[in-house]
């Protein structure tokens, strides 16, 4: 925990526009000027570090969990203890399979089954998706608006075995982006990168689902 940077306060939330077409928003950043960036942790099934729980609760770090509903469903205590410590819960499928191109059905039936799953362990419906690798398509943004789902989220920064890879050539976290890591044995070292990140570039880590209403 010494490692954790001290942070600012986050600013009050100002909610991004959600598109008045009918289907769900699709974001790499959250289009805010705010002085924010957002932490995302990614699957579920592979692994699931002890520590995290301790750790989101003593630095007091906002993050969204996309999870498979497999995933869970089969180890749905380990989520609650991060929930508790200040995480939320959001979609990411039933079976982790690439949705762009797929059926409207059937892309309907991944995303809302999952949905569906998360609410009935966490008590509440996911209202935002992230497809399995970021692919997607028009029939994604609709299928996810119909299972509930307000925006699409994919991401502007990757973290693995603790380092911060960056897809732009500015290499800074900058306002609104959204950094992506998975539950995988090295998610400690990733949080604590990230977190670093976001200091450096003069941010503080908050919660996506306080932008996206």
């Amino acid at each position: 925990m010494s490692q954790v940077p001290t942070f600012p306060e986050a600013p009050p939330p100002q909610p991004v526009l959600l598109p008045a077409t009918g289907t769900a928003a699709f974001w790499h950043r959250l289009p805010t000027d705010q002085k924010v960036a957002f932490i995302s942790i990614d699957d579920g099934g592979l692994a699931r570090p002890p520590a995290v729980a301790e750790f989101v609760w003593r630095a007091r770090i906002p993050v969204t969990m996309f999870l498979n509903s497999p995933a869970a469903q089969e180890h749905d205590v380990y989520f609650r203890q991060i929930e508790v410590a200040g995480a939320v819960v959001e979609n990411h499928t039933i079976n982790h399979t690439s949705l762009a191109g797929r059926s409207y059905s059937y892309q309907k039936q991944e995303i809302c089954g999952a949905a569906d799953r998360l609410e009935a362990l966490f008590g509440k419906r996911p209202t935002l998706f992230r497809p399995p690798f970021g692919e997607h398509d028009s029939t994604t943004l609709q299928a996810a608006h119909d299972c509930g789902a307000k925006a699409v989220i994919h991401w502007t920064e990757t973290v693995h075995e603790g380092k911060v890879r960056y897809q732009t050539p500015e290499k800074v976290v900058r306002p609104g982006d959204v950094l992506l890591m998975h539950f995988r044995p090295a998610l400690m070292d990733d949080l604590l990168a990230a977190l670093k990140a976001i200091h450096r570039a003069g941010l503080t880590p908050a919660l996506l689902e306080d932008y996206v209403r």
